[in-house]
């Protein structure tokens, strides 16, 4: 694979573009941050959402985990807002297979009235089949007829009561966003306003359109309803809707792999052996790092040593200057080899063990037993961030936190060599 990583202007996210061919024709891919909502909660879902919207893209694709369709499942209701260019891949379907996880993509199809693929993402089949229903799309083969959420009658009357006079402010080639910048307005963020101010140089500062506002607003509240509720009630029907969706859709049957898991989690997660099998886990990783480290570092410090002496000779025989030899030899070579036969070998070892243990399932369930302490420790970013990304945020602290102090004991244990 061929791609450009690079920063937003002014962000610090990263993201990814390159290049895909696929029957003889070139398709620039854009890999935006990963994240489970556009209602621009954090930076994540800004980025992404800014750039399905005003990025001009022909198509999105929406990836989804097999294994957990329903919590994504709210990412593709949010999408078809913005975008009725949308090809849903649900992919993992291999790991949702071993979980006892079967789903009907044939219904969930029909049920979000988009095309969706199923995709296993090493292997090339099912990717070029992703492809073809881009090319399908982009080639106007399928016509999409997007089910979008129904939000609760107020919502939808308010929506009713905006479509008018926003339709007469959007410009002809985005008037697909029209439902959701009423949603906006009725919402009532300002940043996302800006950004759609900004982005589509349009201006809802007309009297006419605040006239409806204000109408929406008094709608709402003699319904009971605040305007910091109205964000949870949209959440809450995309949320049923999405469960609805995978009663239809997904079939779940016990498999031996989750009894199996079961049994392993009461042993690694529990309250009595949970941590002292996580330090025993850790100790022993840590001590295979350091003593296995000994052996490739001294033998690299030994290679580098016996080297030194042909470029030491290469060196006078050239007949170089004693301050040029001292810079190359004592000053650049030594320091570089030093570091390279004391750095490489423990991280040689340390990385790819921990990286044995997340493969192995064992880091996230470390990562459980760690919650509170990490969370007394204030190492989650935020409330909100902490709750929607869960153990993700918890296996990143906990795998830097153990990696800076490893590798800490290894420069300490090498220095004392």
């Amino acid at each position: 694979m061929n791609q450009h990583t690079g920063n937003w202007p002014g962000k610090t996210v990263e993201n990814s573009s390159g290049i895909c061919k696929y029957k003889d024709k070139n398709y620039l891919l854009v890999d935006i941050p990963g994240t489970y909502s556009i209602m621009s909660n954090s930076e994540e879902e800004e980025i992404a959402r800014d750039y399905i919207c005003f990025g001009n893209p022909d198509a999105t694709v929406v990836i989804l985990d097999a294994t957990c369709l329903e919590r994504n499942l709210n990412l593709v209701y949010q999408i078809m807002e913005i975008t009725p260019n949308i090809v849903v891949c649900v992919n993992l379907l291999d790991e949702a297979k071993k979980k006892g996880i079967h789903i009907n993509l044939e219904v969930l199809e029909k049920e979000l009235g988009v095309p969706v693929v199923g995709t296993i993402a090493r292997k090339k089949k099912t990717l070029n089949r992703l492809m073809q229903k881009v090319e399908d799309v982009l080639e106007g083969k399928i016509n999409s007829n997007l089910k979008r959420v129904k939000y609760i009658p107020i919502i939808e009357d308010c929506i009713q009561m905006l479509t008018c006079e926003v339709e007469k402010i959007l410009p002809q080639n985005k008037q697909y966003l029209l439902r959701w910048i009423c949603l906006k307005l009725i919402d009532g963020e300002e940043r996302i306003l800006e950004s759609i101010q900004k982005n589509l140089n349009i201006s809802f500062n007309n009297e006419k359109l605040n006239a409806k506002l204000e109408e929406v607003c008094e709608l709402l509240e003699k319904n009971g309803i605040k305007k910091e509720d109205i964000k949870d009630k949209m959440v809450a029907s995309i949320v049923i809707r999405a469960e609805g969706v995978c009663i239809d859709a997904v079939d779940f049957s016990q498999s031996k792999k989750q009894n199996r898991d079961r049994k392993i989690d009461k042993i690694l997660t529990s309250k009595i052996w949970g941590i002292p099998i996580m330090i025993a886990f850790l100790g022993i990783i840590l001590w295979i790092t350091i003593v296995g480290a000994n052996y490739p570092s001294t033998l690299l410090s030994d290679l580098f040593g016996w080297a030194k002496g042909f470029l030491i000779e290469g060196l006078n025989a050239i007949y170089a200057p004693t301050w040029l030899t001292s810079i190359l030899i004592d000053g650049v070579y030594s320091t570089v080899t030093w570091i390279i036969s004391v750095m490489l070998p423990p991280m040689a070892i340390f990385f790819p063990m921990f990286t044995l243990l997340e493969d192995l399932g064992v880091l996230p369930r470390i990562a459980f037993n760690l919650d509170k302490c990490f969370r007394k420790a204030c190492s989650s970013r935020e409330t909100s961030t902490y709750h929607v990304h869960g153990s993700d945020n918890v296996v990143n602290y906990t795998f830097k936190t153990i990696s800076i102090l490893s590798l800490i004991i290894i420069l300490f244990k090498s220095l004392s060599m």
